[in-house]
């Protein structure tokens, strides 16, 4: 480990005008304050950073009554948000280890170690040993230029290695989420993992099971819907973690050489997607990561006398079902999948007379383009996607036209309020 301060100037225009005020603010009320973590990073690596955090030895109660703006939030890691102009800062309180004889209230772990409330006060160097990664434990100060790095993270951004902080089977236990971050950015940086620091997620990617469905669905957007979902997926099959994150359904999902090709494809082109600034939907990639499975339940219902229409909607509900046990996927994301599904049979059939209705469906195009990667992966032939590439260049102003209508779809009516008379 190294304890260092060094001169390592960045330019103020490299930060931006929220966290520099609020780095200032917090010094001007004489309290420590620093920049910290993935911002100065990606500083050390020539990027330009989109969010700034700090970190400062103010408590949410100090830093609230030094900001207008701020407003606390969280239970399990209570943080404060300070808003500028358009910008959001989240501020965070040092922090250090807890034992189990300190209070209920400020520090909290289950019977396997996992921190369920992290809200222990701390020092500077006693911060940087609670982070999960060297190279997020990068502290700078804006306004002296120095940047304090206590465990060796500036050496290790050089040498591209991601390393867990502490022994890393206790960290899982304490967070099981950290083998995830592991991945993430040693998917999105590029870089190594180190061997400890990999070696203990096999020992310990069960306990991912144990994580909330809701908060395994945020860290699902981190790892799917950040432009690097591919090499992403690819560690987390490695280190048999994807199961674990998105229930057991999973396994029938990536059965065969087909099932993966068309996953990797997805994801892909869901990545070219968010590098050229377009935009992209959770549902559209669930529905092909899940698309396997799908089908394999909805040959099987067909199997038992279903027409397919019928065994692709019954498929689609216990898919849907069954990978929300372990993460809870928000309704509005299910539904699409659904549909998404749904449609598939009703493109193959190509019936005239529903030709409009299905290009003004609001989730057409993307059944469309799964219907492409299903032609790509698979032996099924490309007349179903010719005749409606056709339809498209016939009725181009149809495509995804109902989409307001689907929106309003299973909306409550308000009723009218009655006009009160008067007495």
């Amino acid at each position: 480990m190294s304890d260092t301060m060094a001169s390592q100037r960045f330019r103020t225009d490299d930060f931006s005008p929220g966290a520099n005020h609020v780095v200032s603010r917090l010094q001007e009320n004489g309290f420590d304050a620093y920049v910290v973590g993935g911002a100065v990073r990606d500083l050390l690596l020539g990027g330009k950073p989109k969010d700034f955090d700090v970190a400062t030895n103010a408590t949410p109660e100090q830093i609230q009554r030094c900001f207008r703006s701020a407003r606390a939030v969280g239970r399990r890691f209570q943080i404060v948000h300070v808003r500028y102009g358009r910008e959001i800062i989240e501020v965070t309180t040092f922090r250090r280890d807890h034992t189990d004889d300190q209070a209920d209230s400020a520090g909290r772990s289950s019977q396997s170690g996992r921190l369920l409330r992290d809200n222990v006060y701390g020092s500077l160097e006693e911060d940087a040993q609670r982070r999960d990664l060297t190279i997020n434990a990068l502290y700078y100060d804006t306004s002296t230029h120095n940047l304090i790095d206590q465990l060796g993270g500036q050496a290790d951004v050089a040498a591209g290695i991601i390393r867990i902080i502490g022994d890393p089977a206790e960290r899982y236990r304490e967070d099981p989420v950290r083998m995830l971050r592991v991945l993430r950015f040693a998917a999105r940086l590029g870089f190594t993992i180190a061997t400890a620091t990999e070696t203990a997620i096999a020992h310990h990617n069960h306990l991912l099971r144990d994580i909330p469905p809701a908060r395994l669905f945020d860290e699902w957007l981190k790892l799917f819907m950040n432009g690097f979902s591919a090499p992403t997926c690819q560690l987390l099959r490695k280190h048999d973690l994807l199961i674990h994150l998105m229930g057991d359904v999973m396994d029938t999902a990536q059965a065969n050489e087909h099932s993966t090709q068309l996953q990797n494809m997805a994801m892909t082109n869901t990545d070219q997607r968010v590098a050229d600034d377009r935009p992209v939907t959770p549902a559209f990639l669930l529905a092909a990561l899940l698309w396997p499975a799908t089908e394999t339940r909805a040959a099987l219902l067909a199997e038992q006398g279903e027409s397919a229409i019928q065994a692709m909607h019954q498929a689609g509900q216990q898919i849907v079902l069954e990978a929300s046990q372990q993460m809870a996927i928000p309704k509005r994301f299910s539904l699409a999948m659904r549909d998404i599904w749904d449609l598939q049979p009703r493109l193959e059939r190509r019936q005239p007379k529903k030709i409009k209705d299905l290009l003004a469906h609001r989730w057409f195009r993307a059944a469309f383009d799964l219907r492409l990667l299903r032609e790509q992966t698979s032996h099924l032939g490309d007349g179903c996607s010719s005749f409606w590439t056709a339809q498209q260049e016939k009725y181009p102003d149809l495509v995804g036209s109902a989409r307001g209508r689907q929106e309003d779809r299973g909306r409550r009516r308000q009723r009218p309020r009655r006009r009160q008379r008067n007495a």
